[in-house]
């Protein structure tokens, strides 16, 4: 992995926040048997702040970090306007090099609609224009600087090839409609994980999004629901279990042969929300011997605090914007404007927050500090502890909503390496958690995937 210089001069910036993240951090340390290793206690005693970044940026470059949640618009992978510049997403190219970002899960999401002919067709047609886009930037766009990956090996292969790696997960199994051999289909186009539902219950499953109002469409999954998991095993595609309806989870568990996948989920111990897992489901997890990836997305890391940052945030805006006579809306009256109508409010609420960024730290950050990479890693923690560091990873869930203090894209990922060397973690550890303990589950689901084959 070749570094950028921004990269260096980047996180080398964070050394004036030590005293704030060191009193943030854990004073314990789970390691993979639970105790910090000899050698990083060592080196916490005599280094100095510089000193522990420049040894967590060696560790980055040299682990395989890998990121199983970045959502797509089409409309980016085009031959015109594609990820090979630096455009305003948080995830491309540019900043998957000056991050040390090797390996981009890009995602086949399809919001959940009615269930019927039209609705299952129109989401056919999204999920194979989204598989396309991504093959399209691999093999069209930019062959020589990423490589769709369908194994661990070509993982390996091509970051030793000094390429990024794009894999594919699918949100939502939405868009299988009632014909099961959908799901080898998409396993042929790169799926490799499936979650099978989102927000909003799918034909195949419940979401957690049915606590708002305990309305249930089959307390759990559906008979096609079941028949999913066994198709999913037969074929080597990971089941996600990020959305779901905790049922609908616990279900899963029973009835798999292989290991799960919460591609994009944290701790409900640690901050109450639906889309988190609580206790109960992490140990199954861990006795399935499946992966949560800790996501960095504020409202699921620290709901209370996330409230915080908002409201103060939203006060300041709210004030900017009254001054210059802009009203803000919400997402719902954004989405009825015109595309006209939408670009002429997008530009003036550019202007809004660029007249709040100079105000944010004194006014908002100060009084009301946003969640941050140490919420992130806090959760990490606490699930090493709770379930094994083989049963832990990461993940952003960048252009769909994540993104924290820190880690807000792709080019700020070494910062999250550089919290894991401060609480301890050792080498072998830190590259278990950004792509080992993931990988192996793939082989594993790969490997009963070909046993099932050949029953």
């Amino acid at each position: 992995m070749v570094f950028h210089l921004r990269l260096l001069k980047l996180i080398t910036t964070i050394a004036f926040l030590a005293a704030f993240l060191t009193a943030c951090s854990e004073d314990a340390v789970p390691t993979q048997s639970s105790a910090p290793a000899a050698e990083s206690v060592a080196n916490a005693a005599v280094e100095t702040e510089q000193q522990l970044v420049e040894r967590a940026l060696g560790i980055h470059e040299r682990v395989i970090t890998l990121d199983t949640h970045a959502d797509i618009n089409t409309s980016n992978f085009t031959p015109d306007n594609n990820y090979t510049s630096d455009l305003d997403t948080q995830v491309n190219l540019p900043k998957m090099e000056q991050g040390g970002l090797d390996v981009a899960w890009f995602i086949v999401y399809t919001g959940q609609s009615t269930l019927d002919a039209e609705g299952y067709a129109a989401a056919y047609a999204n999920a194979i224009d989204k598989f396309d886009a991504i093959h399209r930037l691999a093999e069209d766009i930019a062959p020589e600087l990423i490589e769709i990956a369908y194994t661990s090996d070509d993982v390996r292969r091509i970051v030793a090839a000094d390429k990024k790696v794009a894999m594919i997960g699918i949100e939502n199994a939405y868009p299988v409609g009632l014909n099961m051999a959908n799901i080898k289909d998409f396993q042929e186009r790169g799926g490799r994980y499936m979650s099978l539902a989102h927000n909003g219950h799918s034909q195949f499953s419940d979401s957690n999004t049915g606590e708002r109002d305990n309305i249930w469409l089959h307390d759990g999954l559906s008979e096609m629901g079941k028949e999913a998991v066994a198709e999913m095993n037969k074929w080597g595609i990971m089941i996600d279990v990020s959305h779901p309806s905790k049922d609908a989870i616990m279900q899963m568990l029973d009835l798999t042969r292989a290991p799960l996948v919460a591609s994009h989920s944290s701790a409900r111990a640690m901050s109450e929300h639906s889309r988190n897992l609580d206790d109960e489901q992490l140990l199954r997890i861990k006795e399935n011997g499946g992966v949560v990836q800790t996501v960095a997305f504020s409202s699921y890391l620290n709901a209370d605090k996330n409230a915080r940052f908002s409201e103060a945030r939203n006060t300041l805006i709210a004030e900017i914007a009254t001054d210059l006579g802009v009203e803000v809306l919400g997402f719902a009256e954004i989405r009825a404007l015109s595309e006209i109508q939408r670009t002429i409010y997008r530009s003036l609420m550019d202007e809004v927050n660029a007249l709040a960024a100079p105000r944010l730290e004194a006014e908002v950050n100060a009084i009301a500090p946003p969640v941050d990479v140490v919420d992130l890693v806090n959760h990490i923690d606490y699930m090493v502890e709770l379930i094994g560091l083989e049963h832990v990873g990461i993940s952003s869930d960048f252009d769909g909503g994540g993104g924290i203090s820190g880690w807000n894209d792709a080019s700020e990922t070494a910062n999250v390496t550089v919290e894991l060397v401060r609480r301890g973690y050792s080498e072998e550890q830190i590259g278990l958690l950004w792509s080992g303990n993931l990988l192996r589950v793939l082989d594993d689901v790969q490997r009963i995937a070909a046993e099932i084959q050949a029953e």
